[in-house]
Protein backbone atom coordinates (compact mmCIF):
# COMPACT_ATOMS: atom_id res chain seq x y z
CA UNK A 1 0.00 0.00 0.00
CA UNK A 2 1.56 3.39 -1.00
CA UNK A 3 0.91 6.22 1.53
CA UNK A 4 0.53 9.95 0.87
CA UNK A 5 3.77 11.47 1.22
CA UNK A 6 2.80 13.70 3.74
CA UNK A 7 2.24 10.59 6.52
CA UNK A 8 5.79 8.61 5.35
CA UNK A 9 8.49 9.47 8.00
CA UNK A 10 12.06 10.09 6.79
CA UNK A 11 14.69 7.33 7.78
CA UNK A 12 16.84 8.38 9.89
CA UNK A 13 20.85 8.07 9.25
CA UNK A 14 21.11 4.99 11.69
CA UNK A 15 18.21 3.11 10.31
CA UNK A 16 20.08 3.48 7.16
CA UNK A 17 23.81 2.45 8.29
CA UNK A 18 21.30 -0.62 9.80
CA UNK A 19 19.68 -1.70 6.55
CA UNK A 20 22.85 -1.17 4.89
CA UNK A 21 24.56 -4.04 7.09
CA UNK A 22 21.94 -6.42 6.02
CA UNK A 23 23.03 -6.21 2.70
CA UNK A 24 26.51 -5.48 3.46
CA UNK A 25 27.04 -9.41 4.94
CA UNK A 26 26.27 -11.43 2.08
CA UNK A 27 28.68 -8.74 -0.01
CA UNK A 28 31.93 -9.00 2.43
CA UNK A 29 31.18 -12.73 2.31
CA UNK A 30 32.30 -13.06 -1.44
CA UNK A 31 34.37 -10.52 -1.00
CA UNK A 32 36.77 -12.17 1.30
CA UNK A 33 36.38 -15.58 -0.03
CA UNK A 34 38.01 -13.29 -3.52
CA UNK A 35 40.74 -12.17 -1.16
CA UNK A 36 39.65 -8.46 -1.00
CA UNK A 37 40.55 -7.13 2.56
CA UNK A 38 38.58 -4.16 4.41
CA UNK A 39 41.71 -1.80 3.28
CA UNK A 40 40.42 -2.57 -0.23
CA UNK A 41 36.71 -2.00 0.34
CA UNK A 42 37.79 0.84 1.90
CA UNK A 43 39.13 2.81 -0.53
CA UNK A 44 36.45 1.42 -3.26
CA UNK A 45 33.94 3.13 -1.22
CA UNK A 46 35.61 6.60 -0.87
CA UNK A 47 36.15 6.39 -4.41
CA UNK A 48 32.22 5.64 -5.39
CA UNK A 49 31.01 8.33 -2.89
CA UNK A 50 33.05 10.82 -4.95
CA UNK A 51 31.55 8.89 -7.82
CA UNK A 52 28.40 9.50 -7.25
CA UNK A 53 28.54 12.66 -5.53
CA UNK A 54 29.74 13.78 -8.58
CA UNK A 55 27.74 12.54 -10.66
CA UNK A 56 24.02 12.74 -9.04
CA UNK A 57 24.08 15.13 -6.78
CA UNK A 58 24.76 18.41 -9.16
CA UNK A 59 22.42 21.46 -9.83
CA UNK A 60 21.12 21.69 -12.81
CA UNK A 61 22.42 18.86 -14.15
CA UNK A 62 26.01 19.79 -13.47
CA UNK A 63 28.38 17.74 -11.85
CA UNK A 64 28.82 18.34 -8.35
CA UNK A 65 32.05 20.92 -7.05
CA UNK A 66 34.53 19.54 -4.54
CA UNK A 67 33.73 21.56 -2.18
CA UNK A 68 29.78 20.43 -1.94
CA UNK A 69 31.29 16.68 -2.80
CA UNK A 70 32.91 17.16 0.18
CA UNK A 71 29.87 18.77 2.45
CA UNK A 72 28.02 15.47 1.16
CA UNK A 73 30.63 12.96 1.78
CA UNK A 74 32.30 14.08 5.21
CA UNK A 75 35.75 13.74 3.02
CA UNK A 76 38.53 16.90 2.63
CA UNK A 77 38.22 18.97 -0.40
CA UNK A 78 41.82 17.41 -0.79
CA UNK A 79 40.96 14.03 -0.65
CA UNK A 80 37.35 14.91 -3.04
CA UNK A 81 40.30 16.18 -5.59
CA UNK A 82 42.58 12.87 -5.43
CA UNK A 83 39.33 10.65 -5.71
CA UNK A 84 38.18 12.35 -8.72
CA UNK A 85 41.85 11.69 -10.23
CA UNK A 86 41.62 7.97 -9.66
CA UNK A 87 38.52 8.01 -11.32
CA UNK A 88 39.48 10.15 -14.38
CA UNK A 89 42.72 7.81 -14.73
CA UNK A 90 41.14 4.19 -14.55
CA UNK A 91 38.20 3.12 -14.30
CA UNK A 92 38.91 -0.61 -12.76
CA UNK A 93 38.52 -0.98 -8.80
CA UNK A 94 41.61 1.23 -6.93
CA UNK A 95 44.78 -0.83 -5.84
CA UNK A 96 45.35 -0.66 -2.67
CA UNK A 97 46.38 -2.72 0.42
CA UNK A 98 46.40 -6.17 -0.27
CA UNK A 99 46.98 -9.09 2.21
CA UNK A 100 49.92 -10.54 3.98
CA UNK A 101 49.36 -13.60 1.72
CA UNK A 102 48.90 -12.21 -1.25
CA UNK A 103 51.87 -10.47 -0.74
CA UNK A 104 54.13 -13.47 -0.11
CA UNK A 105 52.81 -15.27 -3.47
CA UNK A 106 53.57 -12.04 -5.26
CA UNK A 107 57.52 -12.05 -4.00
CA UNK A 108 57.65 -15.63 -4.42
CA UNK A 109 57.40 -14.99 -8.08
CA UNK A 110 59.41 -11.89 -8.43
CA UNK A 111 61.80 -11.32 -5.59
CA UNK A 112 65.48 -12.53 -7.04
CA UNK A 113 66.23 -13.76 -3.76
CA UNK A 114 63.74 -16.53 -4.18
CA UNK A 115 63.80 -17.05 -7.60
CA UNK A 116 66.27 -19.88 -9.29
CA UNK A 117 68.06 -19.26 -12.15
CA UNK A 118 65.81 -20.08 -14.55
CA UNK A 119 63.78 -17.45 -13.24
CA UNK A 120 60.48 -19.71 -11.62
CA UNK A 121 59.97 -19.78 -7.91
CA UNK A 122 62.26 -21.60 -5.51
CA UNK A 123 61.40 -24.71 -3.40
CA UNK A 124 61.62 -23.44 0.24
CA UNK A 125 62.46 -24.80 3.72
CA UNK A 126 60.03 -23.33 6.31
CA UNK A 127 62.82 -22.12 8.23
CA UNK A 128 66.65 -22.14 8.18
CA UNK A 129 69.59 -19.42 7.18
CA UNK A 130 69.38 -18.30 3.44
CA UNK A 131 66.33 -18.12 1.29
CA UNK A 132 63.70 -19.46 3.43
CA UNK A 133 59.83 -19.41 3.56
CA UNK A 134 59.80 -17.71 7.04
CA UNK A 135 62.60 -14.97 5.27
CA UNK A 136 60.04 -14.48 2.76
CA UNK A 137 57.23 -13.85 4.90
CA UNK A 138 59.72 -11.10 7.05
CA UNK A 139 60.70 -9.63 3.42
CA UNK A 140 56.90 -9.00 3.19
CA UNK A 141 56.47 -7.69 6.37
CA UNK A 142 54.90 -10.42 7.99
CA UNK A 143 56.25 -10.00 11.23
CA UNK A 144 52.69 -9.77 12.64
CA UNK A 145 51.61 -13.11 11.56
CA UNK A 146 53.01 -16.93 12.45
CA UNK A 147 54.80 -18.55 9.87
CA UNK A 148 52.87 -21.63 10.46
CA UNK A 149 49.37 -19.78 10.33
CA UNK A 150 50.18 -18.46 6.85
CA UNK A 151 51.73 -21.84 5.23
CA UNK A 152 48.44 -23.27 7.03
CA UNK A 153 46.21 -21.26 5.71
CA UNK A 154 48.14 -20.91 1.91
CA UNK A 155 48.04 -25.07 1.81
CA UNK A 156 44.44 -25.07 2.78
CA UNK A 157 43.23 -22.98 -0.78
CA UNK A 158 45.76 -24.93 -2.54
CA UNK A 159 48.23 -21.91 -3.21
CA UNK A 160 51.23 -24.13 -2.06
CA UNK A 161 52.18 -27.77 -1.57
CA UNK A 162 54.95 -29.38 -0.09
CA UNK A 163 58.08 -31.68 -1.76
CA UNK A 164 58.71 -35.11 -0.46
CA UNK A 165 61.73 -33.52 1.21
CA UNK A 166 59.40 -30.92 3.07
CA UNK A 167 59.89 -27.64 0.95
CA UNK A 168 57.30 -25.54 0.11
CA UNK A 169 56.39 -24.74 -3.80
CA UNK A 170 54.03 -21.97 -4.87
CA UNK A 171 51.17 -23.16 -6.65
CA UNK A 172 49.49 -20.16 -7.43
CA UNK A 173 50.54 -17.06 -8.40
CA UNK A 174 47.69 -15.04 -6.90
CA UNK A 175 45.96 -15.84 -3.36
CA UNK A 176 42.13 -16.26 -2.99
CA UNK A 177 40.14 -17.94 0.03
CA UNK A 178 38.02 -19.80 -2.74
CA UNK A 179 38.56 -19.56 -6.79
CA UNK A 180 35.26 -18.18 -7.93
CA UNK A 181 34.29 -18.10 -11.99
CA UNK A 182 34.95 -14.97 -13.26
CA UNK A 183 31.41 -14.46 -14.95
CA UNK A 184 29.32 -15.33 -11.91
CA UNK A 185 30.97 -12.83 -10.10
CA UNK A 186 30.08 -10.89 -12.85
CA UNK A 187 26.38 -11.81 -12.90
CA UNK A 188 27.07 -11.20 -9.05
CA UNK A 189 27.81 -7.97 -9.37
CA UNK A 190 25.28 -7.07 -12.03
CA UNK A 191 22.29 -8.86 -10.26
CA UNK A 192 22.54 -6.52 -6.97
CA UNK A 193 23.15 -2.93 -8.84
CA UNK A 194 19.94 -4.54 -10.74
CA UNK A 195 18.05 -4.72 -7.31
CA UNK A 196 19.26 -1.79 -5.99
CA UNK A 197 18.87 0.71 -8.51
CA UNK A 198 15.09 -1.22 -8.45
CA UNK A 199 15.00 0.22 -4.53
CA UNK A 200 17.00 3.39 -5.34
CA UNK A 201 14.21 4.42 -7.53
CA UNK A 202 10.91 3.53 -5.50
CA UNK A 203 12.93 5.13 -2.67
CA UNK A 204 13.35 8.46 -4.76
CA UNK A 205 10.86 8.78 -6.91
CA UNK A 206 8.77 11.64 -7.26
CA UNK A 207 4.80 11.10 -6.44
CA UNK A 208 3.49 10.79 -10.07
CA UNK A 209 6.79 8.61 -11.28
CA UNK A 210 5.21 4.89 -10.84
CA UNK A 211 7.01 2.50 -8.69
CA UNK A 212 9.28 -0.20 -10.20
CA UNK A 213 7.69 -3.79 -9.64
CA UNK A 214 9.42 -5.44 -6.71
CA UNK A 215 7.27 -8.63 -4.76
CA UNK A 216 8.51 -11.22 -3.20
CA UNK A 217 6.82 -14.67 -1.56
CA UNK A 218 7.97 -15.33 1.74
CA UNK A 219 7.10 -17.70 4.58
CA UNK A 220 8.87 -17.91 7.77
CA UNK A 221 7.44 -21.34 8.90
CA UNK A 222 8.20 -23.73 6.11
CA UNK A 223 9.56 -27.16 6.73
CA UNK A 224 13.10 -27.58 6.13
CA UNK A 225 11.87 -31.34 4.36
CA UNK A 226 10.26 -29.15 1.48
CA UNK A 227 13.04 -27.89 0.23
CA UNK A 228 13.80 -29.97 -2.65
CA UNK A 229 10.11 -29.95 -3.85
CA UNK A 230 10.43 -26.14 -3.72
CA UNK A 231 13.43 -26.24 -5.61
CA UNK A 232 11.94 -28.23 -8.36
CA UNK A 233 9.19 -26.27 -8.03
CA UNK A 234 10.97 -22.79 -8.61
CA UNK A 235 12.87 -24.50 -11.69
CA UNK A 236 9.61 -25.26 -13.34
CA UNK A 237 7.34 -22.04 -12.34
CA UNK A 238 10.47 -19.57 -12.33
CA UNK A 239 11.35 -20.75 -15.83
CA UNK A 240 8.17 -21.01 -17.36
CA UNK A 241 7.73 -17.19 -15.95
CA UNK A 242 10.81 -15.88 -17.84
CA UNK A 243 10.10 -18.02 -21.00
CA UNK A 244 7.34 -15.83 -21.07
CA UNK A 245 8.78 -12.63 -20.44
CA UNK A 246 11.23 -13.13 -22.36
CA UNK A 247 8.69 -13.64 -25.00
CA UNK A 248 7.60 -10.41 -24.47
CA UNK A 249 10.66 -8.58 -24.15
CA UNK A 250 11.71 -10.02 -28.08
CA UNK A 251 7.93 -9.07 -29.22
CA UNK A 252 8.78 -5.35 -28.59
CA UNK A 253 12.76 -5.12 -29.05
CA UNK A 254 13.40 -2.59 -31.49
CA UNK A 255 14.81 -4.32 -34.43
CA UNK A 256 17.44 -2.94 -37.11
CA UNK A 257 16.05 -2.51 -40.57
CA UNK A 258 12.31 -2.13 -39.54
CA UNK A 259 12.54 2.19 -39.84
CA UNK A 260 12.90 2.02 -36.58
CA UNK A 261 16.55 3.89 -36.44
CA UNK A 262 16.01 6.57 -34.17
CA UNK A 263 13.96 4.01 -31.66
CA UNK A 264 15.11 5.03 -28.30
CA UNK A 265 16.70 1.57 -26.75
CA UNK A 266 16.51 1.03 -22.71
CA UNK A 267 17.80 -2.34 -21.13
CA UNK A 268 14.61 -4.01 -19.61
CA UNK A 269 13.69 -6.79 -17.45
CA UNK A 270 12.80 -9.02 -14.61
CA UNK A 271 14.91 -11.30 -12.37
CA UNK A 272 14.00 -13.98 -10.13
CA UNK A 273 15.57 -16.12 -7.44
CA UNK A 274 15.31 -18.05 -4.58
CA UNK A 275 15.51 -16.67 -1.22
CA UNK A 276 16.68 -18.86 2.04
CA UNK A 277 18.09 -18.18 5.02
Amino acid sequence: MNLPAEKISSASTAQALAASRQWLKPVVHVLLRCGVTWREFSELAKTTFVEVATSQFGKRGRPTNVSRTAMLTGLARRDVRKQREVLQAAPEAPTGYVTKAALVLSAWHLDPDFLDASGSPKALPLEGDGASFASLVRRCGGGDIGTSALQRELRSVGAIGELADGRLVPLMRNYMLQVMDEQLIRMWGSVLADVAMTYVHNLTRAARTPARFERAALNDGVARSALPEFRKFLDAEGQAFLERVDAWLTAHEVKAGEGTEGAERIRLGVGVYHIQD
